[in-house]
C-alpha cells in the first residue's frame, strides 16, 4: 500500500547556476538556428542542432554538431554573450563582455544525419534511441508536484525583483529546496526550506541575506504552509559572494531532474537544452507530459505516469505505457491506445502537433520546462490542455 503521510523534497537553481547558464547559451544557439533559418527560406524540418556550452572563470566553449543556415562564429558569440548579460553577469571572475568564448561547432554526422532525414517512403526518423517520460498530478492547479513547483516559484520571485532593480544587493546565482509535508495523500505545509542566494556585497551576512529573500518565500508558498516550526536554512556556510561559474564549472544537461519533476517521476536520462526536436529526448519528453497532462485535466486520473521509448532512425515509438497510480478511472490498456490515436508520436507528428519548428527554447531553459503556461508564440505549447474534449469523447 502507498504511504499516505511523509515528507518529500525538491530543489530548484536559477538562471544564473552555472549549469542553467550553459543550457542558456545552448538554448539560444537552437533558437538561433531557428531564427536564421526562417530569414534564409530554409525548411526547419532539415535544422539539426546539438549543442554543449562549458563555462568557468571568464571562458565559455560552445562544441556540438549543427546543419542549417551558415552561421559566422561572431553571430554565435553574440548569442552567448547577449545571454549572459540578461542574466546579470558583469562579475570580475564572469563578465558577458569579457569573457573568452570559443566556439567549436561543426556539421551534423552524416551517419546520423541519414537515419533521422525523410527520404522517399521513410518517414523522419528518432535522432536517437532512449526512453522518456511525462507526468502529471493534482497537487498543484499546474498540475505539477508541489516540492518542484513551489521550489521554482521563489527562484523565480527573486529573480523578478532582482532584474528590475529592486534587489541590487543579490546575485544571478542561487538554489532553493522545498521540504514538503504529505498528509492523506496531499501537500499541506513545509518543514525545511533552504534558499542559498548569491550576494553582491561581500560582508552581507547569512541574517541579512534571509531578510531579503523571505517576504518572497513566503510570497510564492501557499498561506499556512509555514509555520513557528518550520526550519530555514539561508546562505548555510555564511557567505555567497563568489557565484556563477567563477565559483563552480557548469555544463549543458547537469540539472534534468530540475527541469522535469523534482524527483517525484521517474526521468528518462536525456537532457533537453541545446537540442533541436529531432531529439527525442527533448520533443517526446514535452509530447508525453502534454499527453499525462490532458489526462489529468480531462478527469481520467489524478495522477498519470507515462512512458515512450525510441530507436534511432525508427519514426514510430516502440511502446507506450501509462501508470494512473490506482487513481484512474478508465482502463489503462485502453488509454494507451487511444492516446496513439489520439495524437502521432512520430518525431515529425510531435513536431507538427506541438509546432516545435520555432524560436522557443531558450526560455525553457530555467525555472523547469513543465507546469508553464503556454505562450501566444507557441511557447510551451506542450502545457495546452486542448485535448480535454477529445479524451473524455473516448470514455
Amino acid at each position: 500500500m502507498a504511504r499516505t503521510s511523509y515528507l518529500f523534497t525538491s530543489e530548484s537553481v536559477s538562471e544564473g547556476h552555472p549549469d542553467k547558464v550553459c543550457d542558456r547559451i545552448s538554448d539560444e544557439i537552437v533558437d538561433l538556428y531557428f531564427r536564421e533559418g526562417a530569414k534564409a527560406g530554409l525548411d526547419p524540418y532539415q535544422i539539426r542542432v546539438a549543442c554543449e556550452t562549458l563555462a568557468t572563470t571568464n571562458r565559455v566553449i560552445i562544441a556540438g554538431e549543427v546543419r542549417g543556415p551558415k552561421l559566422s562564429e561572431d553571430t554565435i558569440i553574440h548569442a552567448a554573450r547577449k545571454a549572459i548579460r540578461e542574466i546579470g553577469y558583469e562579475q570580475e571572475g564572469f563578465h558577458w563582455e569579457r569573457a573568452n568564448i570559443e566556439v567549436l561547432l561543426h556539421s551534423q554526422s552524416a551517419d546520423i544525419a541519414q537515419g533521422v532525414d525523410a527520404s522517399g517512403s521513410k518517414d523522419e526518423g528518432a535522432g536517437d534511441q532512449g526512453i522518456m517520460f511525462g507526468y502529471a498530478c493534482r497537487e498543484t492547479p499546474e498540475l505539477m508536484p508541489a516540492p518542484i513547483h513551489y521550489a521554482h516559484t521563489i527562484l523565480r520571485l527573486i529573480s523578478e525583483a532582482r532584474l528590475s532593480g529592486k534587489e541590487k544587493a543579490l546575485g544571478p546565482d542561487a538554489k532553493s529546496q522545498v521540504t514538503v509535508r504529505y498528509e492523506n495523500g496531499k501537500p499541506v505545509g513545509i518543514t525545511q526550506i533552504v534558499v542559498s542566494h548569491q550576494h553582491t556585497q561581500a560582508d552581507l551576512t547569512s541574517d541579512q541575506v534571509k531578510q531579503l529573500i523571505e517576504p518572497y518565500v513566503l510570497r510564492a508558498l501557499p498561506e499556512g504552509w509555514v509555520n513557528k516550526d518550520t526550519v530555514w536554512h539561508v546562505n548555510p556556510t555564511g557567505k555567497f559572494f563568489i557565484g556563477g561559474p567563477d565559483g563552480d564549472c557548469g555544463l549543458t544537461g547537469r540539472k534534468i531532474i530540475v527541469d522535469t519533476y523534482g524527483g517525484a517521476a521517474p526521468h528518462g536520462g536525456g537532457a533537453f537544452s541545446g537540442k533541436d526536436p529531432t531529439k527525442v529526448d527533448r520533443s517526446a519528453a514535452y509530447a508525453a507530459r502534454y499527453l499525462a497532462k490532458n489526462v489529468v485535466a480531462a478527469g481520467l486520473a489524478d495522477r498519470c505516469t507515462l512512458q515512450l521509448s525510441y530507436a534511432i532512425g525508427v519514426a514510430k515509438p516502440l511502446s507506450i505505457y501509462v501508470d494512473l497510480h490506482d487513481t484512474g478511472h478508465v482502463d489503462p490498456a485502453k488509454l494507451e491506445m487511444v492516446l496513439t490515436d489520439v495524437m502521432d508520436l512520430s518525431p515529425r507528428g510531435i513536431r507538427e502537433h506541438l509546432k516545435l519548428n520555432k524560436p522557443i527554447y531558450a526560455r525553457t531553459s530555467s525555472y523547469g520546462h513543465f507546469g508553464r503556461k503556454p505562450d501566444a508564440d507557441g511557447g510551451f505549447s506542450w502545457e495546452q490542455e486542448d485535448l480535454v474534449a477529445t479524451l473524455k469523447s473516448h470514455f
